[in-house]
């Protein structure tokens, strides 16, 4: 009986750390296992046993030590069942497995040996590029997924037989061989929606086009069949594309959230999500027993849309608002605190009212204003601060619906974005920022001069919507984005005009 060793891999938050998988057979009698496993490492014992009575292996009847070091982290999930397996049968005897020691190996075993996928392959292969290890054995529903990473011997396997067959030079295995930059290239701005097929709403389409310009925040305010839900869908088309360290950062995020799939790939297409209005504080936020990312982390360099806002419980949306900020959650616990990365554009769309129709230009409300006020009230203020763009949605006309005239695709209207933020990207650099949405007040003081016209402009302004320092700060970065899509170095008196329009629920009077 010999003593061996393999590794395997924890991840916590979107980084992974090497666990060193220890088996040692002694004298003595049952199975023990130490390195704070929880009870689903602590089961692989069962599972273990099942695939070597099925492929006519033997369970040692002695003492087995497994030791999953370093011993003071937990260990969480299924996917130690490969490298312990593999440890206990080099331990045995059984196999020889010389290469073992040069492989990160993970995967969960099903009773007759098959791999099941595991949550997290790339940042696992990333930190085992990092660390020197000439390979990845995992299964083979992953392989993809890990070999995104280069430079690296990605080796995917169905089942325990072609691990072992691996590990002893019994069968040659291909690596897995991925080309990610060509890729992400062929796939880059690959949208099904685009605002092409978009007749009519001009107005939201320019608020859209500042959005994504600046980075903003927009919320949509406007009847049932508008359109909210349409255009929304359509602003990651007018996005900047990823960039390859963002698109390996957002495919992270959603690799150890297992939202990637079978046979996954790079992330090419900014992420849209859209939860349902029921969904909890953990789901949005991220957390859990085991911190899992949430809805806003799976947004990371993309857009979140909350459609119904007024819906959303009103505990939900008030922990958004740190994360709004600071771009980033923090998920804390008594042993461990995580990060996961937020830095998202939140679009939101709600009903002017109960009824849906105030300010509709054909359908009478049924609503009294206390109502209407009431509603309205269910978006916290602090929250509503937080949103750049207040626009109002009306419905398109038959007319408007029905002519021929071919709207400004996306990709036309993304080349100007695109200009926009490359302005942006330079005056900011120094600050380490890439959009106007995301300056600080002391930058916003910095970069956002106005002339006196457009100080008096907007001191009338603060004063009869009465807005807060903060919309004040939103007011002028709006202001920059629409001068940075016009080229224009300076803020004028017009693009000040512009961005106060788009305050709409700051208005005296709105809602009656």
């Amino acid at each position: 009986m010999i003593l061996s060793k393999g590794y395997g891999s924890a991840v916590f938050g979107v980084d992974a750390q090497i666990i060193t998988i220890e088996v040692n057979i002694v004298d003595g009698t049952k199975f023990y296992m130490s390195g704070l496993p929880d009870n689903t490492v602590k089961e692989s014992q069962h599972r273990i046993e099942s695939v070597f009575k099925y492929f006519e292996y033997r369970m040692p009847r002695r003492k087995v030590v497994v030791n999953l070091a370093p011993a003071d982290i937990r260990k969480e999930g299924s996917a130690y069942d490969l490298p312990i397996a593999l440890g206990i049968l080099k331990s045995s005897g059984q196999i020889n497995a010389l290469k073992m020691e040069d492989y990160i190996i993970m995967g969960e075993l099903a009773l007759d040996g098959t791999l099941r996928p595991i949550k997290g392959a790339l940042p696992i292969a990333i930190e085992a590029r990092k660390q020197g290890f000439k390979g990845f054995l995992l299964p083979y529903e992953n392989a993809n997924e890990a070999a995104i990473v280069n430079d690296l011997e990605v080796i995917g396997v169905h089942n325990l037989i072609d691990a072992i067959e691996f590990l002893d030079d019994k069968r040659v295995f291909e690596p897995i061989v991925y080309d990610t930059r060509e890729n992400f290239f062929n796939n880059l701005n690959d949208y099904e929606a685009d605002f092409a097929h978009v007749q009519g709403q001009e107005n939201i389409k320019r608020a859209m086009e500042i959005a994504a310009a600046g980075g903003h925040n927009v919320i949509m305010i406007g009847p049932p069949g508008a359109g909210k839900t349409m255009l929304a869908k359509r602003l990651p088309s007018i996005l900047p594309p990823l960039s390859l360290h963002e698109a390996l950062e957002t495919t992270k995020i959603h690799s150890v959230a297992g939202k990637l799939g079978a046979n996954a790939e790079l992330i090419t297409r900014r992420p849209f999500r859209s939860p349902h209005h029921t969904v909890s504080d953990v789901a949005l936020v991220g957390g859990g027993g085991v911190p899992q990312p949430g809805e806003i982390s799976l947004a990371h360099n993309g857009v979140l849309f909350l459609d119904e806002l007024p819906e959303f419980k009103r505990t939900v949306l008030e922990v958004m608002r740190q994360p709004l900020e600071e771009r980033r959650v923090t998920i804390s616990r008594a042993r461990v605190s995580v990060d996961f990365p937020s830095n998202f554009m939140l679009i939101a769309s709600m009903n002017p009212c109960p009824c849906g129709y105030y300010n509709h230009p054909e359908k009478e409300c049924m609503c009294g204003s206390n109502q209407v006020q009431r509603y309205l009230n269910k978006v916290s203020g602090p929250l509503l601060d937080r949103i750049d763009l207040h626009v109002e949605v009306t419905p398109v006309s038959f007319d408007q619906m029905t002519q021929n005239r071919k709207a400004e695709s996306s990709e036309v209207i993304r080349d100007r974005v695109i200009a926009a933020r490359e302005i942006q990207t330079e005056r900011l650099k120094q600050h380490g920022l890439h959009s106007n949405a995301m300056m600080s007040s002391q930058i916003v003081k910095e970069v956002c001069q106005i002339n006196e016209a457009g100080k008096t402009l907007l001191k009338t302004a603060m004063e009869r919507l009465g807005l807060s320092a903060r919309a004040y700060d939103r007011i002028l970065k709006v202001s920059r984005t629409i001068a940075d899509l016009e080229g224009k170095k300076d803020i004028g008196i017009e693009h000040l005009a512009e961005a106060i329009q788009y305050r709409s629920l700051d208005r005296e009077g709105w809602a009656g």
